[in-house]
């Protein structure tokens, strides 16, 4: 990199404190100077106005853990004539054995100031907003699935099957069948009857699933898990509503990723929190997947290369991209349904998976750059895109059957020119 700062700050941050190094220019060598700073508003505004003083034209901190934001957040509130640099902590390990925070604030300085850091791209805070009320729902919606696979383990100690009958036992008719089984106010048979549609043709099933043992402490826990339930159900529905307030000034572009296959509102708001409306912060789209971790990386030792192992990424926008490539792998009459079938019989599943969540990526990304609608190829694009190795490898096919193939190509289509 051919980056050079004249007055370069390292902070090494953390909960209670900051220890803040200055390197500049001096007469005959770099001077430094160190201070300490309290961690609450009052000292980082201290340690900002101590920056501005000094001149300084790019402030480096490690982005770890949760104390770096507002140290973030008040430096970029406070519009000083510096970069803020938030560095990977792997990217910057000091040398074993000179670890005290005065030494990292220090060699943060002196890495910042030569550009040997490569800056982690920290979204607007608008979108810094957004990306919390979609991680939390991340949170929210993992701990529903806990809550429900204790309240599946209940069921199973009383030998109720009532999974093993209904598709989901937490919809409609089953939260119903739930709730009567707490009450334990009604027979097997009685609570049987409070299915709905087409779990109804299955009331026999449900009697004979239903017929457990269920103690009182049994009841007692499923009542709890069941209160549990709904009022995570209950507070979904407050972040949701808190998560369309926050993204409806980008609502164009929410629909828009909504129309990619597997895409849903739940993965377009997601996604788009994690890259934010703005594709320039990244060189290409290429640059793009690799920090979302869906492309192979990069292991070469001697001219052999080693493993293609994805790097880790931004593992959010990742699971939400698996997760997405995983029903376009299931959207039938499409380019990327053909795509993972091919690459599932070469390479299997997993691999397959990332492939589609990657070419998802692109398509995301190009969209929110160029403010583009989705278009879909097709389930036969990629035979269409070579016709003749595919009749081949049909032929070979017959005739490896036992048949005598004759094959005629079609005749090419007349053209007609207009004077």
């Amino acid at each position: 990199m051919d980056v050079f700062y004249e007055v370069a700050c390292g902070l090494d941050v953390h909960k209670e404190s900051v220890v803040a190094c200055v390197v500049e220019p001096g007469e005959k060598k770099t001077k430094q100077e160190v201070r300490t700073f309290e961690a609450h508003s009052r000292g980082l505004q201290a340690m900002a106005d101590w920056l501005i003083e000094k001149r300084a034209n790019v402030v480096m901190m490690e982005g770890t853990g949760i104390y770096w934001r507002p140290v973030y957040a008040v430096l970029e509130a406070k519009k000083g004539p510096w970069k803020l640099v938030v560095g990977n902590a792997q990217h910057v390990k000091n040398v074993p054995g000179r670890k005290t925070d005065v030494q990292d604030a220090q060699w943060l300085a002196s890495v910042v100031r030569m550009g040997l850091i490569r800056p982690s791209f920290i979204p607007p805070p608008a979108i810094r907003e957004l990306r919390d009320l979609t991680r939390h729902r991340k949170k929210l919606v993992a701990d529903r699935t806990r809550q429900q696979c204790r309240v599946q383990k209940v069921l199973q100690a009383a030998n109720i099957k009532l999974d093993g009958v209904a598709t989901d036992i937490f919809g409609a008719s089953g939260m119903a069948m739930l709730n009567a089984l707490a009450k334990g106010e009604k027979t097997p048979k009685e609570i049987a009857q409070l299915a709905k549609g087409l779990l109804r043709k299955k009331l026999d099933a449900l009697e004979v699933a239903l017929e457990g043992h269920l103690s009182e402490v049994h009841r007692g826990m499923l009542s709890l898990g069941l209160e549990l339930l709904d009022d995570v159900n209950e507070t979904l529905k407050k972040l949701d509503a808190l998560i369309d307030a926050k993204v409806a000034p980008w609502a164009a572009k929410i629909e828009r990723l909504m129309t990619i296959p597997g895409f849903d509102r739940v993965a377009a708001v997601s996604v788009f929190a994690e890259l934010g409306p703005d594709m320039s912060v990244f060189p290409s789209e290429n640059h793009c997947a690799s920090w979302a971790g869906v492309c192979p990386g990069n292991h070469e030792s001697a001219g052999k290369q080693q493993n293609g192992r994805p790097a880790p990424g931004n593992s959010h926008i990742k699971t939400m991209l698996c997760q997405a490539a995983q029903s376009a792998a299931r959207t039938k009459n499409t380019y990327l349904r053909d795509k993972y079938f091919r690459l599932k019989s070469r390479r299997g599943h997993n691999k397959a998976i990332i492939a589609i969540a990657h070419k998802l990526l692109y398509a995301a990304y190009f969209i929110l750059k160029s403010d583009v609608d989705f278009k879909e190829l097709g389930a036969d694009y990629l035979d269409s895109r070579d016709k003749p190795r595919i009749a081949q490898q049909l032929l070979n096919r017959l005739r490896s059957l036992g048949y005598d193939v004759a094959v005629t190509a079609p005749a090419p289509e007349p053209t007609v020119t207009v004077t």
